[in-house]
């Protein structure tokens, strides 16, 4: 089968098109011919190691994959951990879910890695409560952009959303922001401010770290939280206990992977939303789909911030 694997860690010319052994399912294991393979932020940090989960070579990367289970031809959506860079890949068969007639494959991959983190970050994490103000970053993204669509949905009073150029903001807006700005750093805290009519924030869903956390923890209310759930700049932050006591903050720390060890927690999630995309609720921003051969491209257009939505590789392509 082709499959992009890597042998070294490093930039984006480690992802090299190979020829491999079709991968044969063990026991509580699927075998599913992939018909797209999903593509995160987070596989451009396991392509240098430096993902919260450390690799080992030789690697075939990818972590969630669309397809048709060889052993029944249903329609499938799967968690596979690695292996999704390929025309084959073997999931857990307890991490692989039927998808929806009325849901694609792009709409499903979308919704089972960011679509469950946004579920989870209002739910879980944040637990935001009715009439509450969320603040949403880099929310024309895969995660952002699906937790923009959830905010009413799931309580939020104010949605306000944070997105890099005009068009991306207008599509915040689209997708049912109350108001949409600029996330740069110098001025951030102000401009958020004066987004939620002057007041501070109850919560803010940040996947950046660095300078933006820094300027969204200061516009953060009495009882507010931030959650991070990703950190794109690679830039460390410090928050001092002192602080959180005298402004009463919390700062969450959310990783999707921890929902699949608690039975249902994943699931349920998961289901809710292909509920809500299957009856139109909810839209899945699906981004540009490569040819498996462009991975390495896929990468560098994903750190750069040129994409849109969910982006996706097609192994017959």
């Amino acid at each position: 089968m082709r499959a992009i694997q890597m042998t070294e860690f490093g930039g984006p010319e480690v992802l090299k098109l190979a020829e491999l052994p079709t991968p044969q399912p063990g026991p509580d294991e699927t075998l599913i011919r992939v018909t797209r393979a999903g593509l995160n932020f987070a596989d451009t940090h396991t392509r240098t190691n430096s993902y919260v989960q450390k690799a080992t070579l030789p690697l075939v990367p990818g972590g969630e994959v669309a397809g048709v289970r060889e052993d029944t031809g249903e329609r499938v959506v799967a968690l596979v951990g690695s292996g999704g860079y390929a025309e084959y890949a073997i999931a857990p068969t307890d991490r692989v879910f039927p998808i929806p007639d009325a849901v694609d494959d792009g709409t499903a991959l979308a919704l089972i890695i960011q679509g469950t983190t946004a579920w989870h970050l209002y739910r879980t994490s944040a637990r935001v409560a009715g009439g509450e103000s969320v603040a949403v970053h880099s929310a024309a993204g895969g995660v952002g952009s699906i937790a923009v669509q959830l905010g009413h949905a799931l309580g939020a009073g104010r949605v306000i959303a944070t997105a890099s150029s005009v068009d991306k903001r207008a599509l915040a807006l689209e997708l049912g922001a109350d108001a949409a700005i600029d996330p740069e750093p110098q001025g951030l805290t102000e401009r958020l401010l004066e987004a939620n009519g002057g007041r501070e924030l109850d919560v803010v869903f940040d996947m950046s770290g660095g300078a933006v956390f820094d300027a969204s923890y200061k516009a953060l209310a009495p009882f507010g939280r931030i959650v991070v759930c990703g950190i794109a700049t690679s830039e460390p932050n410090e928050v001092r206990t002192g602080s959180l006591l005298r402004h009463s903050r919390a700062v969450v720390g959310f990783y999707l992977f921890h929902c699949l060890t608690r039975p249902g927690m994943f699931a349920e999630a998961l289901a809710d939303l292909f509920a809500r995309a299957a009856t139109g609720e909810l839209r899945a921003i699906v981004g540009h789909t490569y040819p498996l051969s462009q991975a390495a491209q896929a990468q560098i257009d994903l750190r750069a911030r040129r994409t849109t939505g969910k982006l996706l590789l097609d192994p017959a392509a």
